[in-house]
């Protein structure tokens, strides 16, 4: 038999009165073991989202990171914090995947994205608990999504990618809230420059593996710069008195090895006197002699030797054959930077001696090695033109600094390409969030029913994200909270948290302005994870 049970909710001074059926061969004790498990997934998502609300904003704190094997990392971005943390829980797992996909979409707003769907899972706690079914608060809370992006898009403005100072208060926009921030009247400019180099622009999409990020410790932030060209941290091989500066250089990507073969694993050769042993050394000092000579017949006099998994790639003797020619050599290039350098150079990789061509070398106008405060690097510059990458020298004090120098510029290049995208710019410091809740009130009012009161508590959802600013900024949050709600109130739709003086102001007189591919996409993916969340009512176990 099928009963009814009614049940009351209430709903801000309204009854509504819900009519809950519980079909035949479902108990209370099912129905209490759904309720469970979603208790239960919804507290681990929101420790996830906890964990990393602190690190929201330019005051938000950092987070030390020990792995297993004592190595330390510092960092405030969500997607890295996420990445390196053991988590064991099933759900805890989707909201670092979570992270994962905000950083593959936009680069940024890693954090924001965390923070968001923290926030939506506690309102749909207490409206679970006051008896509305969650596909009810799955599908209206994907109306208020729909309506979310419609409105943000509303208050977008548009770029120009030929207005680079917009592209470069946007980019220190995002970087005013990492280690290196400082730093980021040099790095903004910089990742500008290198996206417009790569980019191609009757395309909506830019390659950030054309933007090669090259680590070399020492020296200190403001020292990282960009090279039109390559950048190696291998030093030249001088060791036989050698080139260390080329001018006017054809360069060959060379892929395999300057020494003697050697013979199958199976196999031995055995030497019973000394004549055949002077014999094999000839034999070895003439074999790589004429390979010498094949190399400088083609005009080459820079070498890029890839590095040998199977043998030594070069000796010491094909070392000073090469010094004797005045060819310079940089060894132990790895296999997956080939690519990379042979686009750059606009070369083809020569993968034996047969196949040595002169119109297979690359063009430089200068191959030097440059000493650094660790060592020494070499630079590639005046590659041939269209040269569509380019290459960053990335610096730091430490391991800790130049690891998150690198993680900063990547998400700046990432900012750049989210403008790249969807060419539109909206302002930051939680103006978009707050105007968006603060249309979501006034839509809400339009709907009827359960759906009504759904989108209502979308809405305050969101204001997290101003709470939390406030928060980490050391700000009253419900004082703040209530002011801006006020002011977008009486339409001023582009006021939002100046962190920095502790007041709210006009974000676009302020200078704070993100992509709108950033928020945007941190909505969407924060409600589609919400719900899929709210769907599951069951943990079924396998062998």
């Amino acid at each position: 038999a099928k009963s009814l049970l009614p049940v009351t909710v209430a709903a801000r001074g309204l009854h509504l009165s819900v009519k809950m059926s519980v079909l035949k061969g479902e108990t209370k004790e099912d129905h209490k073991q759904q309720d469970d498990v979603r208790k239960a997934n919804i507290r681990a998502a929101k420790a996830i989202a906890d964990a990393v609300r602190t690190s929201l904003g330019p005051r938000g704190m950092d987070k030390m990171i020990q792995s297993g094997q004592g190595e330390v990392i510092i960092t405030n971005d969500g997607a890295t914090i996420l990445k390196q943390m053991a988590v064991a829980h099933p759900t805890a797992k989707m909201m670092v995947e979570l992270s994962k996909s905000q950083d593959i979409e936009a680069g940024d707003g890693t954090t924001s994205v965390v923070v968001i769907a923290g926030g939506l899972l506690n309102c749909c706690q207490s409206l679970l608990l006051r008896g509305i079914h969650p596909n009810q608060i799955s599908e209206s809370f994907q109306l208020a999504c729909t309506k979310a992006t419609e409105i943000m898009r509303e208050m977008s403005i548009p770029v120009d990618f030929a207005d680079r100072d917009a592209l470069i208060k946007c980019t220190t926009t995002s970087l005013s809230s990492k280690v290196v921030s400082q730093s980021s009247g040099l790095l903004a400019p910089l990742a500008v420059d290198a996206v417009s180099r790569v980019a191609d622009p009757n395309e909506t999409s830019v390659d950030l593996n054309n933007v090669k990020i090259v680590r070399k410790l020492g020296g200190t932030v403001d020292e990282t710069e960009m090279v039109e060209g390559l950048v190696f941290t291998q030093k030249a091989a001088k060791g036989a008195g050698g080139p260390t500066r080329v001018q006017n250089a054809k360069i060959a990507v060379l892929q395999f090895q300057l020494s003697p073969p050697k013979t199958d694993i199976e196999n031995t050769v055995v030497i019973s006197d000394y004549q055949q042993m002077d014999r094999v050394l000839k034999e070895e000092r003439n074999y790589i002699a004429d390979l010498c000579k094949k190399v400088a017949k083609t005009g080459c006099n820079v070498i890029l030797l890839q590095k040998s998994i199977l043998r030594d790639a070069i000796t010491d003797l094909g070392i000073h054959f090469l010094s004797k020619l005045k060819i310079m050599l940089v060894r132990d290039i790895e296999r997956d930077e080939i690519e990379f350098i042979c686009k750059t150079l606009q070369c083809v990789p020569i993968a034996s001696a047969d196949a040595l061509r002169p119109e297979k070398l690359g063009k430089a106008d200068l191959v030097e090695e440059f000493a650094t405060s660790d060592g020494k690097v070499v630079k590639v510059t005046g590659v041939a033109k269209p040269c569509r990458t380019v290459s960053i020298l990335c610096r730091g004090s430490n391991k800790l600094v130049l690891e998150e120098n690198e993680r900063s510029i990547h998400d700046a290049l990432c900012v750049v390409r989210s403008l790249f995208k969807k060419r539109h710019m909206i302002p930051g410091g939680s103006a978009p969030e707050m105007e968006v809740s603060t249309q979501l009130m006034e839509y809400s009012k339009t709907l009827s029913g359960i759906e009504s009161y759904c989108v209502r508590a979308f809405a305050e959802a969101l204001e997290i994200i101003p709470a939390t600013l406030a928060e980490n900024a050391g700000l009253n949050p419900i004082t703040i909270v209530t002011e801006l709600r006020i002011k977008h109130g009486k339409g001023e739709k582009h006021a939002g948290i100046n962190v920095r003086k502790g007041i709210i102001s006009n974000m676009y007189d302020e200078n704070v302005l993100q992509p709108l591919l950033v928020s945007t996409s941190a909505l969407e993916l924060a409600t589609e994870c919400v719900r899929m969340i709210l769907k599951i009512d069951g943990v079924v176990p396998t062998l």
